[in-house]
């Protein structure tokens, strides 16, 4: 028989948008059982890029999970486009008022995992064989094993799905309930981690003849970077000389400062949104409903974005019983999610050569990249975005905030 677990809300998932719900939960005195199929130390070493919006910092500084990200995370007041062989940058306090920082999710993890441990969070490592059951019903429940091989029985009154792109949450909904969009790149990333000092103190995004590349940082010691390669590019084809050849060309102009390099992958390009982000008492949020490329550093705020909106719809229903905010949830969440899927495709295909680009089409995509950086109009528009829009539901700040 399965050990029984009561609490309101059972979240599948310890990532981002998991741990930060249920840390958002607990402040409003509502309990949670989190589980996640990997150990504490995958989960903190979970490596991906880390471009925070200005409102992300703001809620991980103001609700008191890191201000560790102000210590040691790299404020960016711009990024540089460039092309042609010159640089345009795009000023963020000057244009919008706002900033981003670097600050990779690893950090981010250790920082809600260590925030939520001492607060005396329930979370279950290492848990196999979760299963979903009754998310039609009043009294949703979660099956799962332990890492001593006990079976688990979470009894709760919603289940949130915030178990990543692979989601079991999300493979719960049948298919004929859910509305699928998505969509494949006919090129990927590149990318290494190297031994070496930054090139630039902000993010380079070079559009080259030769296709795209960019300049970003991890730390004063390690730094990432990215080209655009064809989708079924080997790593093993490239070798360290062949890369920084590669990269030096594509950003004409800038003596990139290379070093040994200890890590190589291609990274797919997709965009993906499941629309059907409740399912009865079931909620998706994060990349378990949605993905975006990378290039307009979207992915992790959309989460924190969904699950604001989440933990407020929440809220409200054990404040007073309403569901009008959980009902309305999937259509509040979406209409960011979609902003964000606009702006990441916007930026993939005007930095971007397809494998078919004719020199129109190339031509063309320089004029935009004149466009954008020429006019005023252009710069706020994907300054505004890059730095996030205000969130739809509480811990807006001014930009004279700490993270400001």
């Amino acid at each position: 028989m399965a050990t029984p677990i009561r609490t309101q809300v059972g979240i599948i998932g310890a990532g981002p948008a998991g741990l930060l719900l249920s840390h958002l939960l607990d402040r409003a005195g509502i309990s949670s059982v989190v589980i996640d199929k990997r150990s504490r130390d995958d989960i903190e070493k979970t490596i991906r890029a880390g471009i925070l919006e200005q409102g992300t910092v703001d809620v991980l500084v103001g609700t008191g999970v890191s201000d560790r990200v102000l210590r040691e995370g790299h404020k960016h007041d711009g990024i540089e486009l460039r092309f042609k062989g010159e640089g345009h940058r795009i000023d963020f306090p000057a244009l919008v008022g706002r900033s981003v920082y670097l600050y990779p999710q690893h950090e981010v993890l250790k920082d809600l995992v260590a925030s939520r441990l001492a607060a005396g969070a329930d979370i279950r490592f290492e848990a196999s064989d979760a299963e979903l059951h009754g998310q039609l019903s009043d009294t949703p429940t979660i099956t799962f094993t332990d890492a001593q091989g006990t079976e688990h029985e979470i009894q709760c009154d919603f289940i949130a799905g915030t178990d990543g792109s692979q989601s079991i949450a999300r493979r719960s909904i049948p298919d004929a309930d859910r509305r699928d969009y998505f969509r494949a790149y006919p090129f990927a990333w590149f990318g290494i981690l190297c031994d070496a000092a930054p090139s630039s103190d902000e993010l380079i995004y070079s559009a080259a003849d030769r296709g795209f590349a960019l300049i970003s940082q991890r730390s004063e010691t390690v730094q990432r970077m990215y080209f655009q390669v064809p989708t079924d590019t080997k790593t093993d084809d490239w070798s360290d000389a062949r890369i920084w050849d590669e990269l030096q060309a594509r950003v004409d102009g800038v003596d990139l400062l290379e070093g040994p390099i200890f890590q190589k992958d291609v990274l797919q390009f997709r965009s993906y949104v499941c629309e059907t982000m409740r399912h009865g008492r079931l909620f998706l949020a994060g990349d378990a409903a949605h993905t975006v490329p990378p290039t307009g550093a979207k992915g992790m705020n959309l989460a924190i974005a969904d699950v604001l909106v989440l933990a407020d719809a929440m809220g409200a229903y054990y404040d007073n019983g309403s569901t009008e905010k959980l009902d309305g949830y999937a259509d509040t969440a979406l209409r960011r999610v979609w902003r964000g899927q606009q702006f990441s495709y916007w930026m993939t295909s005007m930095l971007h050569a397809t494998p078919d680009e004719q020199p129109f089409d190339r031509q063309r995509r320089y004029g935009e990249l004149e466009t954008v950086t020429s006019s005023e109009a252009g710069r706020t528009y994907l300054a505004e975005a890059y730095t996030g829009w205000p969130f739809d539901v509480g811990y807006n700040s001014p930009a004279s905030s700490p993270a400001g």
